[in-house]
């Protein structure tokens, strides 16, 4: 008893189908540039320089300084980005004026509720 067998595909018919699959595939290596995207206009170190120092002082002077030199540190290091050192600039803002005026504990008062906003301990 005589069995049949399958046609196996022959050379000649699959080559045309090689090489159109590799002419589809060589299209998807590009050799034009890549375009990157810009690079930031700000650098940022991310570590604190050797030369920062706390500010000393005391009373509410004292306390709003420190605040606002460990933000200047952390956006100059890339720690805060823009808009949140933004919102923490508007509290020292504030807090400076309550100082400025007379009113110790409101100034205080709005330096420990900015550094728990934004997740710094109690200073």
């Amino acid at each position: 008893m005589i069995t049949h067998r399958p046609p196996r595909p022959t050379l000649r018919l699959s080559l045309p189908v090689l090489l159109l699959s590799a002419t589809v595939l060589t299209g998807c290596n590009s050799t034009q540039p890549q375009v990157s995207a810009a690079a930031p206009t700000e650098t940022y170190s991310s570590v604190t320089p050797a030369s920062f120092r706390m500010p000393e002082g005391s009373g509410c002077a004292g306390e709003v300084a420190r605040w606002q030199a460990i933000q200047d540190n952390d956006r100059q290091t890339g720690n805060v980005n823009q808009s949140v050192y933004n919102q923490i600039k508007a509290d020292i803002d504030k807090a400076s004026a309550a100082c400025q005026a007379g009113r110790d504990g409101e100034a205080r008062a709005i330096v420990r509720a900015s550094r728990a906003r934004h997740g710094y301990p109690a200073g």
